[in-house]
């Protein structure tokens, strides 16, 4: 019963408090993109104050399904932080991350509009370049701990999987640039200005239904940092820190990142990242999987 309401309080916690980290993180990634380039930059809670004042905007329908679609792809995003920090299984949690964002498309996509499609097209692109790597994340947390429950995964007592799977970690991080939409793979939409399609996938989204979409991202990236947690956790209380520490590491490196890079191509966007996917993921679980066959 201890475990159950252990579960409970996570996935509470999760859905009171991602929307709040969420924001604030976003907040300060605002700030420190504007002291890099050499502005004030927006208050921290500038992302909270944009949402409210889209929830007080005119919705602008296209179509009735396009509300149902955005509010389904808020529910699985969700729903696949619930079931990460309720400690389920990450095939599970990836195969809901997928169907969340194959709604945004449907969304997108139901409007019609030039810009939206192309930005739909791009997003899906975009998946077929990330997935292979989520997928070998998942397959290197088993063979690293022998299981794809996350609880079993920060209760083990074993080797910090960072150990066993640092080109995995790397993987993943490079991926990362994809689904936190940054430079240089901000091709679907992007939070600068010079986005040549507008606002691509959400060009057609206004008023309540653009707040979903933030708020959606909130939450999917409080989930994304939880995943980079994962590789440093287990049942010792002091890889708690170390956890943070890597998160805010690994977040101040995207952030760099995207002020220093360029934005590439949807065909470089590709190559590179299934380059990366298979030369340091693919032979990272390789390795691993050949030194467990020897042990």
């Amino acid at each position: 019963m201890s475990g159950t309401i252990q579960i409970i309080i996570s996935i509470a916690a999760y859905i009171i408090l991602a929307p709040i980290l969420g924001g604030l993180t976003s907040g300060i990634d605002r700030k420190i993109t504007a002291r890099m380039q050499g502005r004030q930059g927006p208050p921290i809670l500038q992302p909270f104050y944009d949402v409210i004042k889209l929830l007080k905007k005119e919705t602008v329908l296209i179509n009735h399904v396009q509300i149902f679609y955005l509010l389904t792809f808020l529910i699985f995003i969700i729903f696949t932080g619930c079931l990460f920090f309720g400690g389920f299984d990450l095939l599970m949690v990836f195969f809901a991350l997928t169907t969340a964002n194959l709604f945004l498309i449907l969304a997108a996509t139901s409007s019609h509009s030039p810009y939206a499609s192309m930005g739909a097209s791009r997003e899906m692109m975009q998946m077929l370049a990330y997935e292979p790597m989520v997928l070998l994340t998942a397959v290197g947390f088993y063979l690293a701990t022998g299981t794809f429950k996350v609880r079993e995964i920060v209760t083990s007592d074993s080797t910090l999987p960072i150990v066993m799977l640092p080109g995995v970690f790397i993987g993943f991080v490079y991926i990362l640039t994809i689904k936190l939409r940054k430079h240089p793979f901000d091709l679907a939409t992007s939070h600068h200005a010079h986005q040549e399609m507008v606002k691509g996938i959400t060009t057609e989204f206004s008023g309540e239904m653009f707040a979903i979409v933030e708020i959606a991202h909130w939450y999917e990236n409080v989930f994304l940092m939880g995943v980079i947690a994962l590789f440093f956790l287990n049942a010792n209380w002091w890889t708690i820190i170390i956890a943070l520490a890597a998160i805010s590491i690994t977040y101040s490196v995207l952030i760099l990142v995207d002020n220093t890079t360029a934005r590439m191509k949807w065909k470089n966007m590709f190559k590179n990242s299934w380059i990366t996917t298979i030369i340091i993921g693919a032979l990272n679980v390789f390795i691993l999987e050949v030194l467990m066959k020897g042990v």
